[in-house]
């Protein structure tokens, strides 16, 4: 039976002889037996320690009898909203529906509800009403205390309450969970279960809650927007499993939410074996007429190295929800998996990554950390790196040697995000050339994520200048190789701390260097990030000092406009930004100018129109050159005959048809002779 699926319905009890499954996990995501997806992980950790474990994926909210397809569990249920928050699945940043789930069969949008996890649970309490619910997963972990919500705009309560479960396990799960599981086992009664590390429970009195720091009542932090910034640093300085304290969150004189501190990490043995369980590590076949499940195809030739991030990031839910302190898995494992994947029908030679929250951490940023903790009031990279840190990329190098020497494998890529500023902190410099060398193929995103150094500040991000140095030793490295390859930046819009003001310094970095984003990331305010919490109160809660936040969409607009300023139906963005921002001398014909005047702005587009065309036509290539790195960033023909179809410019008759070529970063090149494809 190990190398099985997990039942899904009655036929697959009877299948394996089950007449009750021990725990039966709903799940917001379709069935994907994969380690890569949280449901898996859990279902398959429990197996091995002996329990019966069946799943309802994406059950059908709307009839009480979804829930019902396992029968009635020996010990509880586990409900997760999905490898996703349902909300950021179901809506973008401009909270517009999304067209596309990729965690259901065939991308199909609404197999889940929103807030996934709070439906989920309350249907099996109408069926059920005693029975014990565990809630995890994600959407559960970042909603664990009172939150704010940007889609409905005000501050929620725990989702312990809203969605009447009896605990949440919170962060990765697995020690949780098996402890809760072993509870339950024992005939221990969900209510006394009060005791286990990374779990939320709610009681109606304190005396039996030791040493815990009472944190602000909700009625406070949904009043006053400084309570709620104080309530979330001292949550945020609580996130560590060595030094984290016992939080108490009040909800009126009789009800409390309890958080007790996060598990412990896991030891790379430990990292080994959960990732040795025996999946069967595609969909469930079910979902092979629809067309399988699209977001497993991202990682199905992928390897996770690590979980945990030092890197701190503002923006980032990772704080909350994996820990500060980076686990590994063992060398031997990880080239185990790479193994099994060679010998994937479909397999063709490439291993799409090798990382997780950041490909380049292979182990705690410092000694201390593995037997005090990350320390609660500093960070490891920011705003420079700690003199504690330990940088050094040899065991990954190490790693990535060991997967390029494996029959079959052609190449080993690394898409996880690279810390430039890690990168930078070793000495050795042997990574860099190793990474170029090696691992990039053409192109290499990193996330700058600005250039402001007041927007930076807030993000927790090293200043300008430290990215500037990575690129100069980027391009240094690959001239040295022979390569011709490129950096494509990431970077965001509306960040709090950033104004008109700073949104303008970025559009003159992207002018200088010649670079229009095909796609522009907005701030994305998802539940327990700093940012978040910046984002609503208007503080920075590490210090409490007022930061600048553009919530009004047009000021959004205009800030994701000015990324794109080139682009000739942001025009009318663009100018009225420079204008407020008083930057009027960005406008004009000059060469540092964004745009022109009004008064001369036809004659900008048909002169950049025309010189597109007169270099197709001399190329006879259908326009590549134009819309390649030669062109340093001004509009090819095609996208000049799109602009004409919205009123931005019409498109001569006279004019021979030409393809149509689409906006690339212009750092984008042919690879140097001899690169390994």
């Amino acid at each position: 039976m190990a190398n099985e699926f997990l039942p899904i319905c009655r036929e697959d009890m009877e299948a394996r002889g089950w007449d009750v499954c021990d725990f039966v996990y709903v799940c917001g995501d379709a069935y994907v037996d994969h380690p890569s997806f949280g449901h898996a992980i859990i279902s398959r950790l429990l197996e091995a320690r002996g329990y019966r474990v069946g799943i309802i994926p994406q059950p059908d909210w709307k009839k009480k009898e979804s829930v019902m397809a396992l029968g009635r569990p020996r010990l509880g249920f586990l409900v997760s909203a999905g490898n996703m928050d349902s909300m950021v699945n179901h809506y973008s940043v401009s909270k517009r529906r999304r067209e596309k789930d990729s965690y259901t069969p065939g991308g199909i949008m609404g197999k889940r509800p929103d807030y996934a996890c709070v439906v989920y649970c309350n249907l099996i309490r109408s069926v059920y009403p005693d029975i014990p619910i565990i809630a995890g997963g994600i959407e559960a972990s970042l909603r664990r205390l009172a939150h704010y919500d940007y889609w409905s705009n005000r501050v929620k309560r725990s989702l312990l309450l809203d969605s009447q479960a009896d605990l949440i396990s919170y962060g990765m799960g697995e020690r949780s969970i098996a402890e809760i599981a072993d509870a339950l086992a024992s005939g221990l009664s969900v209510r006394d279960i009060t005791f286990v590390d990374g779990t939320v429970y709610r009681t109606d009195r304190l005396d039996s809650v030791y040493d815990a720091v009472v944190l602000p009542s909700y009625d406070e932090i949904r009043r006053d927007k400084r309570r709620y910034a104080e309530s979330f640093a001292v949550q945020y300085q609580n996130t560590d499993a060595y030094s984290g304290k016992r939080l108490c969150e009040p909800y009126g004189d009789h009800l409390y939410v309890v958080q007790n501190p996060p598990a412990k990490p896991l030891s790379v043995q430990e990292m080994d074996d959960v990732y040795d369980l025996p999946y069967m590590r595609t969909w469930h076949p079910v979902y092979d007429e629809a067309g399988g499940i699209p977001a497993f195809s991202e990682v199905k030739f992928s390897l996770v190295s690590n979980r945990g991030c030092f890197g701190g990031c503002s923006f980032c839910a990772l704080t909350f929800h994996q820990g500060r302190i980076v686990q590994v898995r063992s060398h031997e494992s990880i080239v185990k998996e790479a193994e099994l994947l060679t010998k994937e029908p479909d397999f063709k030679g490439y291993i799409h990554d090798v990382g997780g929250p950041t490909a380049n951490f292979r182990f705690p940023a410092c000694k201390k950390q593995t037997k005090y903790g990350a320390c609660p009031d500093r960070q490891c990279l920011f705003p420079r790196p700690c003199r504690n840190l330990i940088a050094d990329h040899t065991d990954y190098i190490a790693l990535l040697r060991k997967l390029r020497s494996l029959p079959k494998v052609k190449k080993v890529f690394i898409r996880s995000g690279i810390r430039f500023d890690y990168v930078l902190a070793d000495k050795k410099k042997d990574f860099l050339e190793e990474l170029c060398r090696y691992h990039v193929s053409g192109q290499l995103k990193v996330a700058p994520e600005h250039v402001a150094k007041p927007v930076l500040k807030r993000m927790g991000k090293p200043e300008p200048s430290v990215y500037q140095e990575f690129v100069r030793e980027y391009t240094k490295m690959n001239e040295k190789l022979g390569l011709k390859q490129y950096l494509v930046p990431y970077l965001m819009s509306s960040h709090p701390g950033s104004t008109l003001t700073e949104a303008v310094e970025l559009a003159e970095y992207l002018r200088d260097i010649r670079y229009t984003p095909e796609q522009v990331q907005d701030f994305y305010p998802t539940p327990s990030t700093v940012s978040t919490c910046m984002f609503y109160t208007g503080l920075d809660p590490r210090t409490m000092e007022p930061v600048p936040v553009p919530v009004n969409p047009h000021e959004k607009a205009m800030q994701r406009a000015l990324m794109q300023y080139r682009l000739p139906k942001n025009y009318e963005l663009v100018y009225e930004a420079l204008k407020k921002a008083g930057r009027e001398d960005l406008i004009g014909f000059g060469p540092k100018c964004l745009i022109r005047p009004r008064d001369g702005r036809a004659w900008q587009e048909n002169a950049w129109r025309e010189n597109a065309w007169r270099k197709n036509a001399s190329k006879g290539d259908g326009g590549k050159e134009a819309a390649g790195r030669g062109n340093h960033g001004r509009k090819s023909s095609g996208e000049w005959e799109a602009a004409g179809k919205t009123g931005m410019g019409k498109k001569s008759a006279a004019q021979p048809a030409r393809k149509k070529s689409t906006i690339r970063n212009v750092h984008k090149s042919p690879k140097g002779k001899g690169q390994k494809q």
